[in-house]
Parts: C-alpha cells; structure tokens; sequence
C-alpha cells in the first residue's frame, strides 16, 4: 500500500518555543477532522488516513508537543517538559483550529488521544462537531496504577523485570515517577536501559489479543526515548487533571455526537472505563469489539472506527 503523501504541511510556533508540526491529507475542501496521536509521544502516522473516507474528510494531524517531527523533541534531556501538559496541548489544539480558520472540526482521539480529546472537548465542545475515541482512556491516577503495578498479577514474571528496571528503592506503587528520573538522569545508559525496559513492558500489557506483535518502531532509541519520556512524565501526573475529571465532566459533551471503539481484550484499558463514560455521554454509540486488544492498529479496531466516522460524516 502507498503512504499518503500530504497535500499541506507546516511548523506552527508557539509562545514558549514549541514548533507544533501539522500534515493535512485528503480532501482540502472535505469536513475538517483533527487526529489526536496515542503514547503520549508516540507522533501521528500517515496511515492515520484509514479512520476516513478520504474524498469526504480533510483529515488534519497534529505531532503534540515533544513528538515525532515538532521541536523540541522529549528525547534531549535539555527539553523543558514543564510546557508539556494537557493544558499545553488543550491549547495547541486551539491555536491549530484557529491557524487554519476552522470553526469546529471532528475529533478523532487514539489511545492517549481520547484523553487528551475529551479534556479538549469539554474545554470547547462548541468547536467539536463530532467526537470518535479508539481505546478509550483517562489516564487517572487509579489506570495508571493498574498500568504500571496491578497489571504484575496478569503478567508477574514480565513485571519484576519492569520494577527493577525503575532502579533500586523505586516505590512499586509509583514506577512512572520512577522511571521519569531515569529517564532524566545524567548518565547516557542510565536512560537508555530506562527506555528500552519501559518500552519492553508497553509491548508485554498490550500483548493480550491474538496474533499481537511487538510494535515495530520500538526497535528505534530515539523514538523509544521520546514515548518513554513523555508517557512517564503524563503518567506520573495522570495526565495533570483532576482525578476524575474526564468521567465527572462528561455532561458537558451532551449535543456532541460520537462513538467509543473498545477491544473486549484491551487488558491495558479495561472496557469498563469506556462503559462507564457512555453511561453519561449517551450521545455516543459504543462499540465493543470481540477479541480485539489495546491500539488502533488491529483491522477490526479499524474498521469499526471507520465505520464511525463514516457515519459521523456530514
């Protein structure tokens, strides 16, 4: 299959010295739609273009802060994570809307991206005109929690080899934290042995659907510095939100139409959390898919994402 290529592409600047990259694919004058990249750090992908029918959607991808092709990149020691929060992004999000003169787009949020598209979302649910999440997550203290330390009891032998990769006297019950210092630390193989053992255990809890395989870009230090620096850094903060919030505040989505796509398999983000949100947000369809794991990568997670956002379109 060809990689699309963009029609449109551009660093946008920010106050504090970001430069935000964006591509735009499909049709230039089809409805707009923002993708909203998993990790955090983990950077959108051309490929990104199968959520749409492409003649009917301008599809509009954002590299958040500290990833893929905006600078700073996350993966220097000397780039200031300070400025990268949700509310950092929340307002990149905005500045993009308003750079291409848009009024209200569609949201498309995968993985990390449907937290960070549903605080964006009930920030501005009158610039949404449409929300679709694939592996829904919130990122609170208690997912995290069962990320980084409840999840031992699925895969226990995997799991020590992650706690001891946070470095002696790391708090089990608090491993991203952990492993931000490592990740930080002066000595080169300090944080590269931090990334690799991080990465190998996201490769362990997303492992549960049949015929998963080990996520190819993995094999590259950089981009594993990148993810590994910013998931620890969201983590460790659940994602600088109230706990909470995202569940609490789902009222504020009544009017915005959508629809969740789940795998029955996604240990990692387990179904609950999607239930839960559409038990409030009743504007959205949920659609859980059987045998299906954590990620957009899976065809069945992709095609009923497609299906989504085909029937989402105006």
């Amino acid at each position: 299959m060809t990689t699309p290529t963009p029609h449109a592409q551009g660093l946008h600047p920010t106050a504090d010295g970001h430069h935000l990259y964006w591509h735009e694919y499909g049709n230039p004058h089809g409805h707009p739609a923002l993708v909203l990249h998993g990790g955090p750090g983990s950077g959108c992908r051309p490929a990104y273009t199968g959520f749409f029918d492409t003649d009917r959607y301008r599809v509009i991808m954002l590299d958040q802060r500290g990833s893929g092709r905006s600078t700073p990149n996350a993966r220097h020691t000397t780039t200031d994570l300070s400025t990268n929060t949700t509310h950092h992004l929340i307002h990149d999000i905005e500045a993009l809307r308003t750079h291409h003169g848009l009024t209200a787009w569609h949201v498309l949020g995968l993985s990390w991206g449907c937290t960070l598209g549903l605080a964006y979302a009930q920030a501005h649910p009158e610039h949404v005109s449409a929300l679709i999440l694939a592996a829904v997550t919130n990122t609170t203290a208690a997912e995290v929690h069962w990320l980084t330390h409840d999840m031992g009891r699925v895969f226990p032998e995997e799991w020590e080899l992650f706690r001891r990769g946070a470095g002696p006297g790391a708090d089990p019950h608090d491993l991203s934290t952990a492993y931000a210092h490592r990740l930080a630390h002066p000595d080169p193989q300090v944080r590269f042995d931090a990334a690799r053992a991080w990465c190998r255990w996201e490769d362990v809890h997303v492992s549960t659907a049949p015929g998963h395989t080990p996520h190819a870009a993995f094999t590259d230090p950089d981009f594993r510095m990148t993810f590994a620096r910013l998931v620890t850094h969201y983590w460790s903060h659940a994602a600088f939100l109230p706990d909470g919030q995202l569940q609490r505040d789902a009222h504020r989505l009544a009017g915005t139409p959508g629809a969740m796509v789940h795998g029955r398999m996604d240990i990692s983000g387990p179904a609950d959390i999607a239930y839960r949100l559409s038990r409030t947000w009743t504007d959205a369809d949920l659609v859980v898919v059987e045998e299906a794991g954590h990620g957009a990568g899976t065809v069945t997670i992709q095609a009923a994402t497609r299906a989504a956002t085909d029937r989402l379109a105006p």
